[in-house]
Order: C-alpha cells, then structure tokens, then sequence
C-alpha cells in the first residue's frame, strides 16, 4: 500500500509568520539597547535563541499530521498541570507573581503551555462527543471543570491577564464548537454574578490588591497618580505622541531610555508606535491583521471538526493576547501585562506561540494534499 503523500504548507502564512518574527526580533533590538547586562545585543541574542528552537519546534509539528495531537493530548494537559502545581512552590517571583520556573539562566512560563494544551484539549473532547456537546451535564460541564480548574492554578500565581485570555479563548472554541448557546448565557450570568459578588466580598475584607486597583484606576485617570500606577501609561502615551505620523524612526525612541519600563516586553507596541509613527504603525498592524486573517481560513477551510477548532483556537489566542496587549498600552482597556505575541521579548511565549502555528501549518498541509489523494479518501 502506498503510504499518503502530505500536501504542502500554506506558504502565505508561514511567510506572515516569519515576517512578524524578525519585525518582533529587530524591535526587541531596539527597545532593549538601553538594557545592557553585558552589551546591548544581550535580550536580542536571547530572543533569537527563543525563535531558533522556536522553529524547530515549528517545523516538527509541521511535519506531524494534527491529527495525531488529539491522541497526546491526555498526557500534554497532565504535564502542563502538574508545571502550574509546581509554580507557586518553586516559581521564581516578580512584581508580587509567581509565574516562572527558572532553568538556569533561562525561565520557562508553564501558563503559555497550559493556553495550548487547553485548546488542543477542547477541539478533541468536543469533536469526540459531536451531538452530545450541546448537553449540559455529559456535554459542556466536563469540559467546563477542566478549564476552571485550570484558569484556578493560573489565578493562584497570580495572572490575571493570562486567565482571562485562556478564558476567552476557550469560550471561543466551546462557542465554534456547537455549546448550545442558552447554557452558554445563562453561565456567562452566573459566572458574573458569582464574580462580581466574590470580587466586591475581597476588597471589603482586605482592602483588595493595590497593584491591581491602581492598574485600573490609572486606566480612568493615568495622570491622577503620575510617579506611581499612571506612570506606564503615561509614559506610553508619550512614545505614542511622540512617534507622531512618521516616527522618530528606528533605534530612535526616547520613551525606552529606563522612562518607559518594560519596553522590549509589555511596551513593545508603545516603541513601535515612536519609532514608526501612525503610518508605519498601521502598516504594521495590517500585516498583523493579515497574519491573523489567514490563519483563520486555513482553520475554516479544515473538512474535520478537531481541525477546525484547534486552528480557530490557535488564531483566537494569538488575536486576544494581541487585542489585549495593544488596548492596554493605548489605555483603551485597562493594563493586564500580557505579550505582544510573535513581537515581545520572551521565550516561552515565541517557543508555544510557533509550536502552535507549526499544528496551524499542519492542519493547512492536509487541505493542500494533491486532488487525487483527497478523491481517494472520500471515496474510502
């Protein structure tokens, strides 16, 4: 029997993606030469080890029909829990979260690794139980517990900015999926009623996080506390207003002079947004907006559910975190401190990020097979 050749891949996305990882790596470049441990090639030279094995991996989950990531996914979802167990024993703190377990010189962010591990999760559990999914008891509810418990662990760290996205990333996929949509309101309620109660009994009893409050108190006023929780935003506003339409151009930023901290991570847009100006920031964000946009036909265009669901997952990530990050450095949200998928400065967020693309990729291979194989599968 001769063994089924694989279609190619999508080449149009794996062109977008790479374009946005060097655009990402030349701004990690220039919003880090102030940061200089030993030269200021240092975060840049760590970034590009992060991409390097990040291809690897993407290219062996290329190579890999999708299909057989809905087998592992039991034992990928066990590890990732058993890393986010581990994190507030032996996690390395900052800023008051434990997010992070150090390996030697490195870190690894067992949260980016839970947000795959929970799509990949869904799309199966979803795809196995077809009809039944729109069941509340045998068919959302399980699912449901799994992904709270995991959005738990998140929050024990704590990260909200994570747990939010893993949650609306998996309300994306469980909406795609077929959830009857009366369940899906009528949680969404309780859900926020529950929170809202929960919430407002916490800052009655202690007072609540000032971190946390005062991130959305300088997301309504930023200049009412300017040395202190307006002070990011402010200084954000600032790189904006100074980009102005054509930039200050490139290497050219003030705001990343130790003013605006964060600038090769959480900032990263803020620099872009200097150094381009409106116009190069725009063109920026079309080529994101493409990047995003073809992912999604390559997801849609799948004939299999699990397919299907893994790649709108996978796009729904990589669009929340971006649509968050972008909104709070703008102050049209308030802050959470999340990455700038595929453009911030950090290794387990560009290792899962093209890991993810590299199962997207894979996905495209098999629409890409040639016409007379996908005739000979239909018809077996």
């Amino acid at each position: 029997m001769t063994p089924q050749r694989r279609g190619t891949p999508d080449f149009l996305l794996l062109f977008l993606t790479f374009s946005l990882v060097c655009f990402g790596l030349a701004f990690v470049f220039s919003a880090s030469m102030a940061f200089k441990p030993s030269s200021p090639w240092y975060l840049a030279i760590r970034q590009s080890l992060a991409i390097a094995l990040g291809t690897v991996a993407m290219f062996f989950c290329m190579n890999v029909d999708y299909r057989k990531f809905q087998k592992w996914v039991a034992p990928f979802l066990i590890f990732v829990v058993g890393l986010l167990f581990l994190v507030p024993l032996i996690g390395a703190e900052s800023k008051g979260a434990k997010s992070w377990i150090n390996i030697g010189s490195f870190s690894l962010q067992p949260t980016e690794f839970a947000k795959l591990a929970v799509i990949i999760y869904l799309a199966a559990i979803i795809s196995k139980k077809g009809e039944k999914f729109r069941e509340f008891k045998r068919g959302l509810l399980p699912p449901l517990f799994v992904v709270g418990f995991v959005c738990a662990l998140i929050m024990l760290q704590p990260d909200f900015g994570s747990t939010m996205i893993l949650a609306m990333v998996a309300a994306l996929v469980i909406i795609v999926g077929g959830a009857n949509l009366k369940h899906i309101f009528l949680l969404a309620a309780g859900g926020g009623s529950v929170g809202a109660l929960g919430i407002a009994i916490w800052l009655l009893k202690t007072g609540g996080d000032n971190y946390r409050v005062g991130r959305f108190s300088a997301f309504l006023d930023p200049w009412a506390d300017p040395t202190g929780s307006g002070m990011q935003l402010i200084q954000s506003l600032y790189a904006f207003g100074h980009g102005g339409l054509t930039g200050a151009g490139f290497g050219q930023s003030i705001q990343k002079l130790h003013y605006l901290p964060e600038a090769h991570n959480d900032f990263i847009f803020s620099i872009i947004g200097e150094e381009l100006g409106f116009i190069g920031t725009s063109l920026f964000l079309l080529l994101y907006l493409a990047f995003l946009w073809r992912g999604l036909i390559v997801a849609l265009r799948c004939q299999d559910t699990f397919g299907t669901l893994t790649g709108v997952g996978i796009v729904g990530m990589i669009g929340v975190q971006a649509l968050i990050n972008i909104g709070g450095v703008t102050n049209s949200i308030p802050l959470t401190g999340v990455t700038l998928p595929l453009i911030s400065y950090g290794g387990s967020s560009i290792l899962v990020t093209l890991i993810s693309l590299g199962v997207l990729l894979s996905i495209s291979r098999e629409q890409n097979k040639p016409e007379k194989e996908k005739d000979t599968k239909k018809r077996a």
